[in-house]
This record gives structure tokens, C-alpha cells and sequence, in this order.
């Protein structure tokens, strides 16, 4: 079935948008991407939008940082206004372990989902998480430490979040 363009980038803002949710601890953002009746599967959860997001705040708020990075994202469309897809994901996450040492985290892996447009606006109806391998290594970024480096951030303290400073910047 063809669709627009439009219609495929709103998809693909989709994934974008629930990861900024993850890694910036942005519970409403998160939240936002899913149809409120929508039904999501992750092994270590299963339930609705908003419990899922409370969930992802608990779950993270103890990490130094996370990264969730995007890799291919396949749609197929099959009606209108109903699609499916496969997003491929590696997340990083920076934790500390029982001992106090500072552990990298890395899990790849793919969200399988249907998507449906509803008022013209796609969001999420069903997502399930498939873990495909994970890693777990000491840190070893040390020469972060004291380097001159801005250092991403939570929301609301995450320089994405001051557009204020950006448009007056010159």
C-alpha cells in the first residue's frame, strides 16, 4: 500500500521522540507516543502507556545516563490507517554496581509494532521489545572526568531544553 512520505516521517518521529522520552527521563513525552489504549510487551513488563512510563522513570532514575540509538526502521503499511514495523536499537546505559564501580550496559536489540492513524496523527497501538544481545563492561570513558566536555542531561536541566540560550546565542 502506498503512503506519503509525511506519513512514513511521522512514523519514524515516533521511535525518535520514545527514545528522547528514555534518555532524557521525560515521563510525558514517553507517554505521548502510544494510543492510551495501546498494549505493550517488554518481558519485564507488560501493560499500558502510562504505566509503562512510570515504570521507565523508576527503572532509570538511578542511571548516571542513557543513550538509546535508532538503526534501521522498517513500515509496512497496510490500510490507511494501520501499519506495522521493526526498529532496530542498541541503549547504553551507565550504572553503578553494588561495589560503587561505574558499569556500561549496552542492549540491541528490536521493537516490533503496529501503528495507527487516528485525526490524522499516528502513534503506537502495540509494541513489543526483542532483545537480541546485551553487554555488560566496566566503564572505561575516565578522561570524561574533569574534561571540558557539556555533558548531556535529564530533562528539564538537558541544554535541549533551554531554547532560550540557543536563540540568543550569536
Amino acid at each position: 500500500m502506498l503512503h506519503s512520505a509525511e506519513d512514513r516521517f511521522a512514523i519514524s518521529d515516533l521511535a525518535a521522540r520514545y527514545m528522547r522520552g528514555l534518555d532524557r527521563l521525560d515521563e510525558a513525552l514517553l507517554t505521548e507516543q502510544f494510543w492510551p489504549h495501546a498494549r505493550l510487551e517488554y518481558g519485564i513488563f507488560s501493560g499500558e502507556p502510562k504505566d509503562f512510563a512510570a515504570f521507565c522513570m523508576t527503572a532509570l532514575k538511578d542511571h548516571d545516563r542513557n543513550q538509546h540509538m535508532l538503526g534501521q526502521h522498517l513500515v509496512d503499511f497496510v490500510a490507511p490507517d494501520e501499519a506495522y514495523g521493526e526498529v532496530y536499537y542498541q541503549a547504553y546505559h551507565r550504572t553503578t554496581d553494588e561495589q560503587g564501580r561505574k558499569r556500561d550496559l549496552v542492549i540491541a536489540g528490536r521493537y516490533v509494532d503496529r501503528y495507527e492513524k487516528h485525526g490524522g496523527v499516528w502513534k503506537i497501538a502495540y509494541r513489543s521489545e526483542l532483545v537480541d544481545w546485551l553487554r555488560d563492561d566496566p566503564a572505561s570513558d575516565a578522561m570524561l572526568e574533569g574534561a571540558p566536555f557539556i555533558i548531556g542531561a535529564r530533562k528539564p536541566a538537558d541544554p535541549l531544553y533551554d531554547r532560550h540560550a540557543m536563540r540568543s546565542a550569536r
